[in-house]
């Protein structure tokens, strides 16, 4: 059946409109992912003409001391910092979803840290931490004074002991962002359904078991598949506190990636570490999706 001409015309007016949207699509996403498989098949100094070396790249990878390193600790760091920022922005959800004065001001608090620039955030973390002038080893001797007990405090950024835990905790501090997020969460939950269960004699914790939890899975899923994929291209912190060190304890893929493609102009070598920590990513990813039919509730499916 053949369409009206309104309608071909409202097509055509439809692919007009998203048109900038498709040559941006195109030139700035598709083009570079192309360009990057096919840079990850060639040996290329960067400086020089590019050479085809099929798979070399990605065997090399198996081999490589540094490149398991970078996964190891980007793994550490996503799997410890992603559950620890859920689980404090909850906390802090749950104690600004009460009904008190001065409400505002705390969520406008403590959402702000992350809303700042990882790179002026990174250089105010790099005082803090500072082993002899920093203000956390300060309040630390402070307090570990009262018991009569001498300390030195930690060497936060030079101690490969402490440096990833270092960097996870800084973390935790812009947690504003999923904080709000949560928020709304909860703002969203009906208030009859509490009401309900305290008429059956439930507890604060079971109704934050058997009610808030469960209508906050989505937003926790959300939460957690968007942090799992940011925790594991993470760069800024540890190229401007610690640029990797020490002896490679906070030695992120990502700035791996950097290091190979800019630092030492190995880019199909770059290229291939970009593309399988694409593939770890979108595994993971895969992973959460499939099993969150066992734990996110959708009232609508219901």
């Amino acid at each position: 059946m053949k369409r009206p001409g309104y309608w071909r015309r409202e097509a055509l007016d439809g692919y007009l409109f998203i048109l900038p949207w498709l040559i941006g699509l195109v030139v700035f996403t598709l083009g570079p992912i192309i360009a990057s498989m096919v840079i990850s098949l060639h040996r290329w100094p960067l400086l020089k003409e590019p050479s085809f070396v099929g798979l070399q790249n990605y065997i090399k990878l198996i081999h490589d001391p540094l490149f398991h390193q970078s996964l190891k600790v980007t793994f550490i760091y996503a799997f410890v910092s992603v559950p620890l920022n859920l689980s404090v922005a909850l906390g802090l959800a749950l104690l600004l979803n009460q009904q008190v004065k001065g409400l505002s001001i705390f969520r406008t608090v403590f959402y702000l840290p992350s809303i700042l620039p990882m790179v002026a955030v990174s250089v105010v973390w790099m005082w803090l931490y500072n082993p002899k002038f920093g203000l956390i080893n300060y309040l630390l001797r402070k307090i570990v004074g009262l018991f009569g007990v001498e300390f030195q405090g930690l060497e936060w950024l030079t101690s490969p002991r402490w440096a990833l835990p270092a960097l996870i905790l800084m973390n935790v501090w812009g947690v504003g962002g999923s904080m709000l997020i949560l928020l709304a969460g909860l703002q969203n939950i009906p208030r009859t359904y509490y009401d309900a269960a305290a008429v059956d004699g439930a507890n604060a914790w079971q109704k934050f078991v058997k009610i808030t939890l469960p209508m906050l899975s989505p937003t926790l899923f959300f939460l957690l598949v968007v942090g799992l994929i940011g925790a594991m291209q993470v760069f800024t912190q540890s190229y401007i506190m610690t640029g990797g060190g020490p002896l490679n304890a906070t030695l992120f893929t990502v700035l791996l990636l950097y290091n190979h493609g800019f630092r030492w102009f190995n880019m199909g070598y770059a290229s291939a570490i970009a593309w399988v920590l694409s593939v770890i990513i979108m595994i993971l990813t895969a992973i959460m999706l499939y099993t969150s039919k066992k734990w996110v509730y959708y009232e609508a499916r219901r």
